[in-house]
């Protein structure tokens, strides 16, 4: 499949072997739980991806980003899954790099060992609680000596196995009042403990626990602070991080579906028209990740930036679901009986739903956006 192959292509270029690497292994081994496929990236240079050049890193944009999160989840949906929480957070951190005092030489020089020593950065921000207002943080912090000690946690928190950094969002205390913030953990800091969580065997491989902190102590240094007007709204870190993640998550789940229609392509079976339609809303998918993608490559920030992604996402939700239904379909009944990897991506495609925020708790708020109001996250 053109686009896909094209995809397919665009990984190997940066990393070189990491296609065929997962293509030995059976679908059910790439997907289990403390499967082979996050060991495979960090062989494979993956954590390197979005970190820019001057820093040790491949520097892609987000487009290229997008397309090589879709190739690797053509081969594991669960390695798509992990690895976006690692480049949405990488890709945020560095977009604060750029900015002259936004981060502290402290966080600078943790930031330049991402590369080099390929670590994995685990994303401790939305909480999946129903009903929770997502910038809301999970966990709490109450000022000690040269820093704060930090108490609550995350789940699910994908690569919760394999991280070397968690970035974490608390409510930190600041001036008197509880303000957001992002915080930067060692892995191995003492009172972090990981608890098992995910019980599906859909996206087992993403290692997505629970990840608890128990008085963990965080330097001054390393907090990065939000800097909120009205609590509802997103600041500069939390525009690049919901637009990169909303871009990111989209491509995994086109990517899982790109497997299926793939196959039914190649089978040949039932008509014609149905096989063109099939691919037809693939690759709208296609169209509305790689759109919004090129938006933010050419410096869409912000409500705008934030709304373009949630636009794309949504309608490419529905998409993704017609065109993983009609190749099933087209692969027929001895194949799903035959193969229990059909089953699984089928099931595969549907987790999109379910990342916040929700396209139910956003109607509201983007209504709103679309007739002139600031944009809100609920």
């Amino acid at each position: 499949m053109r686009s896909l192959d094209e995809a397919r292509n665009l990984c190997e270029r940066y990393h070189p072997g990491m296609c065929a690497a997962l293509a030995d292994i059976s679908l059910a081994e790439r997907e289990a739980p403390d499967g082979p496929v996050v060991g495979i990236f960090r062989k494979f240079g993956g954590p390197g991806l979005v970190v820019p050049a001057e820093y040790g890193g491949m520097g892609v944009d987000a487009l290229s980003a997008a397309r090589i999160v879709r190739a690797m989840s053509s081969y594991s949906p669960s390695l798509g899954a992990a690895t976006t929480m690692h480049h949405y957070t990488v890709a945020t951190l560095f977009s604060l790099a750029k900015r002259a005092g936004r981060l502290t030489p402290a966080q600078l020089e943790l930031l330049t060992e991402i590369a080099p020593a390929d670590l994995i950065v685990a994303s401790g921000w939305a909480e999946g609680k129903p009903g929770a207002n997502i910038v809301v943080p999970a966990a709490t912090a109450r000022v000690t000596d040269g820093g704060y000690l930090v108490n609550g946690g995350k789940k699910p928190c994908s690569l919760a196995r394999s991280m070397d950094l968690l970035t974490a969002s608390a409510a930190v205390p600041i001036d008197g009042s509880p303000t957001l913030a992002l915080l930067l953990i060692p892995a191995g800091s003492p009172g972090i403990s990981v608890h098992r969580f995910w019980l599906s065997n859909v996206l087992a491989g993403a290692e997505s626990h629970e990840v608890r902190l128990n008085d963990v102590f965080v330097p001054a240094d390393m907090v990065i602070r939000t800097e909120p007007d009205d609590p509802d709204r997103l600041d500069d870190l939390q525009t690049t991080g919901f637009a990169w993640f909303e871009m990111l998550a989209t491509s995994v789940y086109v990517g899982a579906a790109s497997a299926l229609v793939e196959q039914a392509l190649a089978r040949g079976r039932g008509s014609v028209t149905d096989r063109a339609q099939a691919a037809i809303e693939l690759e709208s998918a296609v169209a509305l990740v790689e759109g919004a993608a090129r938006a933010i490559g050419d410096g869409l920030t912000g409500d705008a930036a934030v709304s373009a992604v949630l636009v794309a996402r949504y309608a490419a939700q529905r998409a993704l679901r017609t065109a993983a239904d009609m190749a099933a379909e087209l692969l027929g009944g001895i194949a799903f009986i035959r193969s229990p990897d059909i089953a699984y991506l089928i099931a595969a495609v549907r987790p999109l739903a379910y990342h916040p925020p929700s396209r139910t708790a956003m109607a509201e708020a983007l209504v709103d956006y679309f007739t002139g109001q600031p944009l809100r996250l609920s």
